[in-house]
């Protein structure tokens, strides 16, 4: 028997495989754009039936039945007083106010942004965490600012980035054991990876009510945050001023540390927190 033929089984074993994987990649995808549909259904017309809903997808019942169980049980749609009838359950709520949170932190944080670029001349970030990173979810260039890197959307490690620091300055100790027990990632030769020298700055960024970083993300590129806060006083999100680190070295960290806390206090006053005093 030729080689050829005896890898015949084997090819078409192969190819079968793929094609069921395809298929089964396909029925996942078609799933959640049917769940999708299913939403903007119910967002639609309020309370609907399941006949209803299949009537206007053109999808059979049983599928729209067993993608309702899967959202209900997520709580995106709920039955209403009505048995057989179904709505928007809260859980849609709680997925639009964090994206609303996050627009109205910008919108709101802005003008203070401005403001605070065109005092210290270098870029300003809003920034949040995201599980262990740390994304920038709105940018102000500054007139002196020697690049135009726009940072919205990006995620950085938190242990070298200034907001980063802020975070985990700011956290629960069992949630930032957990981070640290992690690792830490060394970036530059000034990357912290020592998580005992970590901590005693993070004491620091407690007491000072800042965080700052120097080269130890990229070499040349320092930056300052302070931590902006709700209603409750949690650490929320940080504003933090970047640039190169011959203006933003020793002798000038002080003087914008300050530039930003003011700046932060003003972005939490607006979102609620008390104003000391």
């Amino acid at each position: 028997m030729r080689d050829a033929d005896r890898d015949m089984p084997v090819i078409a074993l192969y190819c079968s495989s793929m094609a069921n994987s395809r298929a089964s990649g396909d029925s996942s995808v078609q799933s959640v754009d049917r769940a999708v549909s299913i939403l903007q259904v119910l967002a639609r017309h309020g309370a609907c039936g399941v006949t209803q809903i299949a009537g206007e997808l053109a999808v059979h019942k049983s599928t729209v039945f067993r993608l309702l169980a899967t959202l209900e049980s997520r709580g995106l749609v709920e039955q209403s007083s009505s048995r057989g009838r179904y709505r928007l359950g809260y859980g849609v709520v709680q997925l639009a106010a964090g994206a609303t949170k996050k627009h109205d932190l910008s919108v709101t944080s802005r003008p203070i942004c401005q403001e605070l670029a065109e005092t210290v001349g270098e870029t300003v970030n809003i920034a949040i965490n995201d599980g262990n990173t740390v994304v920038s979810i709105d940018q102000v260039i500054g007139s002196a600012a020697v690049t135009t890197v726009n940072w919205v959307g990006q995620r950085s490690p938190m242990h070298v980035t200034s907001a980063g620091k802020v975070f985990l300055a700011n956290m629960p100790a069992d949630e930032l054991k957990a981070c640290l027990d992690e690792g830490l990632v060394r970036y530059t030769e000034n990357t912290i990876v020592d998580p005992a020298v970590l901590e005693r700055q993070l004491e620091e960024v407690r007491a000072q009510g800042y965080g700052f970083t120097q080269e130890e993300l990229e070499i040349g590129l320092a930056a300052v945050a302070a931590p902006i806060r709700d209603l409750e006083g949690h650490v929320i999100a940080a504003v933090a001023v970047s640039g190169p680190k011959f203006r933003i070295n020793e002798d000038t960290i002080p003087g914008i540390a300050q530039e930003a806390r003011s700046a932060a206090a003003q972005i939490s006053e607006r979102n609620g927190y008390p104003k000391p005093g």
